[in-house]
């Protein structure tokens, strides 16, 4: 599978196309929108989601609740579009017109892709960069990912994205019983968190950070249940299913870091303390006594939950900006403001769900796709019984 998407912040809408789809897979909007809906939530959002209430409209590739295997195109309207209009437009505008809406950026923000990306593409206005670059991209991203999980809920897989620190702050409580009551309670929590006394104080820090005109960034995990081991490769760098994991969420906006398992820990651990112990019993087959490496050994999934986790920086719109220096007359300046968060980890635990989805799906569809949804089902089923009887 693969998938495109297209848009600025602040243009007319955001576009994605998705091909390869097996047919079969029951999607309907609802069941985009309700993702689309979790990404916006979360305390320390910014004005903008009391602007954009996301809803996707699916164009193709869908008929009567189903896919048809063809390419699906959905598209999310951007209601602040409407105050952009001239800004944004299209059409070519006249030298009088463009004093008057062009509002030209020549202060690049410190972080951003503001600077880089106007070198690489010669950009006077950086405002050409910081629209596609904006993270307001991620919201088509989620609808993608909102089309894989459905993918992933037929073959009996579970996913479950929430927030294990902000602002130095960490949940330790972690005592679910299953990723359902983890997604239930996270679900209730405006930072998406289980350790609700971790919670308050997180939304506490949330809210000293904006006062103070600051940001703040945290640590995100996602876990996928129910993988059949061999998932990915070994065969093949280019393969190797948790690189592809690590890459997309790399990709999110804001992301600097990522782990699997225990993750950077292990390297101050003796191998004994670090590598998983196999195990068997006729109810489950091959299984590891603990799971430090994340569901992964050699690229491949071990049948253990695959568990990850993202390092989101600070974001750097700040409403106390940085010093920056203006690329027209090379002064010195504090760089511009731009509407923002003083917090998104919340909702970028939505996006970091909606990517490692896309991958595990497309990694499943790669290995045991055929067309059909019935037939990849009937494929993943008995590797899982292949894999027990081993």
């Amino acid at each position: 599978m693969r998938y495109l998407t297209a848009g600025e912040s602040h243009g007319p809408q955001l576009t994605a196309i998705v091909e390869g789809v097996p047919a079969g897979v029951p999607i309907t909007a609802e069941d985009i929108n309700s993702d689309l809906a979790r990404r916006q939530k979360g305390h320390g959002r910014g004005r903008r989601m009391q602007i954009e209430k996301d809803q996707v409209q699916i164009l193709s590739g869908v008929r009567h609740g189903a896919t048809l295997g063809s390419p699906i195109a959905l598209v999310v309207e951007n209601k602040d579009w409407t105050h952009w209009t001239k800004i944004m437009g299209i059409e070519p505008i006249t030298e009088e017109d463009a004093k008057e809406v062009k509002r030209q950026i020549t202060r690049p923000r410190p972080g951003h892709a503001d600077l880089n990306g106007a070198i690489k593409y010669g950009h006077r206005d950086m405002r050409n960069v910081l629209e596609r670059s904006s993270a307001r991209e991620t919201t088509v991203r989620v609808a993608v990912g909102a089309v894989a999980k459905k993918i992933l809920a037929e073959l009996g897989i579970t996913i479950v994205g929430h927030v294990r620190e902000i602002g130095g702050i960490k949940a330790e409580r972690q005592g679910y019983k299953d990723l359902e009551d983890l997604r239930k309670v996270t679900e209730e929590s405006p930072v998406r968190c289980y350790d609700e006394e971790a919670g308050q104080k997180m939304m506490n820090a949330i809210d000293s950070a904006k006062e103070n005109g600051d940001s703040i960034g945290g640590v995100v995990e996602v876990i996928v249940e129910g993988m059949p081991p061999g998932v990915g490769s070994y065969v093949h760098y280019d393969r190797k299913l948790d690189a592809k994991i690590a890459g997309a969420v790399l990709s999110i906006n804001a992301f600097k870091g990522v782990e699997f398992g225990i993750g950077f820990e292990a390297a101050r651990k003796p191998g004994s303390e670090v590598h998983d112990e196999i195990a068997w019993s006729k109810e489950k087959g091959y299984y590891r006594t603990t799971n430090r490496l994340g569901g992964f050994e050699g690229g491949m999934t071990t049948g253990m939950p695959i568990v990850v986790k993202g390092v989101m920086k600070p974001i750097p719109t700040l409403y106390k900006p940085l010093q920056s220096v203006d690329i027209e007359s090379k002064e010195p300046f504090s760089a511009s403001i731009e509407r923002s968060d003083s917090c998104a980890v919340p909702a970028a635990s939505v996006v970091a769900e909606s990517v490692v989805a896309w991958e595990v799906a497309n990694a499943l569809i790669e290995q045991f796709g055929i067309d059909r949804l019935d037939l990849i089902k009937e494929n993943v089923e008995n590797m899982r019984k292949y894999a027990r009887e081993f």
